[in-house]
Formats: structure tokens, sequence, C-alpha cells
């Protein structure tokens, strides 16, 4: 097994892990192969954050999905604190469900409206056979005074559509943190908030993973967020690993020309070089149901060498110490 940056310490190790799905574009039609997920190895260690970016339809959310098994994984390898979890039976894995969470996207379809924040917050810890009643009392409001919905007893009342955006996200939160998890796979959690919401809510994430050291795999399409949260950084695209490495490392210096047009499509003030930048990289991203041979970006790589780059499916190579690339070219 090898692990690109070491698996010491590591809550969750995804080895080779592959997730395809069975499509049929047509009734009684011969099903298709998407891969959606394709060799992808990586650790992600107790307390650190490994933040996971691409455009979409890269693989991310389904990569997050699989890591914590609410998804079968074709083929490869799941660990969590050293036990294979690949295919484990649904029904044997309580325990996993407790020592792992989800943040998910959309706090307007995630918090149920017909629950009090309560019963929402409760609801885990019932489960899970948690505590007496008046503990449970207890466990929540701490919750609410995690997240800085103060005073809790009058937060616990309130319904979803009495809450704000940025307060449903925290509940959101609050309802992954209460059971102590180990790690948390967080699915782009701001991105459907208000920017200045955003930091607040990234902050309050920060702060529960200093006080209670609580890994995080960050899921995001934003470079800006992930800088400012994420340990290290894994750039996927079209179910591939394609740069991984430390946080600074890789925005400082991008490797791989993904990684660069992505530091590219960046918004800049200038509308000139906004326009200069995204026409930068043509094309779309390859159909994951047949996704072309070789390295998977080099139909629309700038630099791609006709005869090795389209035969040739390029490693994870360490170029820089703990960074990490798949490019024939990268030096």
């Amino acid at each position: 097994m090898y692990i690109p940056g070491g698996a010491e310490d590591a809550v969750l190790i995804l080895d080779r892990l592959e997730t395809h799905f069975k499509v049929r574009t047509k009734p009684f039609a011969r099903p298709l192969s998407v891969h959606a997920v394709d060799d992808v190895s990586l650790a992600i260690r107790k307390g650190e954050t490994v933040a996971v970016v691409g455009e979409s339809g890269s693989g991310k959310t389904t990569l997050g999905r699989t890591a914590v098994r609410l998804i079968e994984p074709t083929g490869g390898r799941v660990l969590y604190d050293g036990q294979d979890i690949t295919h484990t039976k649904m029904k044997n894995l309580m325990w996993l469900r407790r020592k792992t969470q989800i943040v998910p996207q959309d706090p307007y379809a995630s918090v149920n409206p017909a629950f009090t924040v309560f019963k929402i917050l409760e609801e885990p810890l019932i489960v899970h056979h948690e505590g007496t009643t008046e503990e449970r009392e207890d466990r929540v409001h701490k919750a609410l005074e995690s997240v800085k919905l103060i005073p809790p007893d009058i937060f616990e009342r309130k319904f979803a559509h009495m809450l704000s955006g940025g307060q449903r996200q925290r509940v959101a939160v609050a309802r992954a943190m209460i059971l102590d998890p180990e790690l948390i796979i967080a699915d782009e959690p701001v991105s459907m908030l208000d920017a200045s919401v955003r930091v607040s809510i990234l902050d309050l994430l920060r702060q529960i993973q200093t006080d209670r050291r609580v890994a995080f795999l960050y899921i995001t399409h934003d470079l800006a967020t992930a800088r400012h949260f994420a340990n290290r950084i894994a750039v996927m695209y079209a179910g591939k690993l394609a740069e991984l490495g430390p946080v600074g490392s890789v925005l400082a210096e991008p490797l791989h020309p993904y990684t660069q047009a992505l530091m590219a499509a960046i918004p800049d003030p200038d509308p000139e070089n906004r326009f200069r930048k995204i026409a930068a990289l043509p094309g779309e991203p390859p159909s994951l149901v047949s996704p072309p041979s070789g390295c998977r970006f080099h139909p629309r790589c700038p630099i791609a060498r006709q005869g090795l780059c389209e035969v040739e499916v390029p490693a994870l190579r360490e170029l820089r110490p703990g960074h990490f690339v798949a490019c024939h070219l990268a030096v």
C-alpha cells in the first residue's frame, strides 16, 4: 500500500479507491460504467483538514461519500483507524456513523422543517442511545452554545423557517458535532451562504477542530476558502488526483497545468485579465462514461505531448517535499 504523503497517525486511509456507477442511456440498452472516482489514494490524519478541490463533476462528493461508506466502493480499500471497512455491511457500521459525520452543502434542504432545533439535535443522541433525557437536553444546549446560537433555550424552540441560512448551517454543524466524531465530511458547507457569513462558519469549524482535534475532509471548488481552512489540498480532475500537497505549497507553486488553470480562473478585478484567464482553458471536462486513455487532462492541456500524455497514465510523483503531482511534464 502506497499513500502519497504517508499514512502515519491517519484516521482515514483511501487505498487506490474506485467508485464506478452503472447507467443506461436508453431503455434495455447495455449499461455503461461511469468512472466517478478512479484509483485515488489519500490519508487524513487526526486533527488535519484535507481540502478536495476541482470543478463540478470531478468526483469530489462521490469521494467523500464513499470514504464514509455511504456508497459502496467498486475497487480499492477504505480503512478507518486501521480497520478495513471496504465491504462491511451497512448494518454493522453503526459505530462508524457515530465516529464520522457530514455537514452538507444545502442548509435549506438538510434541516428537517417539521422538527424544532432541539429535536434535530436530540435525534442523533436517541439513535445512538446516548444519555438520559436530562443529559441529552444538556448536550443540546452545549452544542448550540458551541456554534454561537445563544441563548440556547430560545433557539431550541425554533423551526427551520425561523432561521437564516447561516443559522441553519450552524444547526447542521451542531448536529454533526453532538456525537463528538473523529472525522467530518464538509461538503461545500459555505457555498450557498453570503460572503459575510462564510468566514464566520469557517472560523467556527476551525475553532471546533482546534478544540476537539477533529479531522475534516473539506470538499470545495473555492480555492480561497481552501487556503483559509485546510492544511493540505488534493486537486481532483475527472475522478483522479492531479495534485496533492501542503496548501501553501500547492497554491503558491501549482505544478499541474489543471491546478494552474484553476488558480488563473480566480476572479480578477481587471475585465481583460479575467477574460484572458478564463479563455486559457479550452474545451469541456471529459465524459466519465468513456474517459480518455493516458492523462485525463491531455485533451485540454496546453503543454500535452503527443505520443506520451495521450497514451501513458501519469503517476503521482513527489517533486517538492510532500508535494505530489500526476503530470509527465511537471518539473
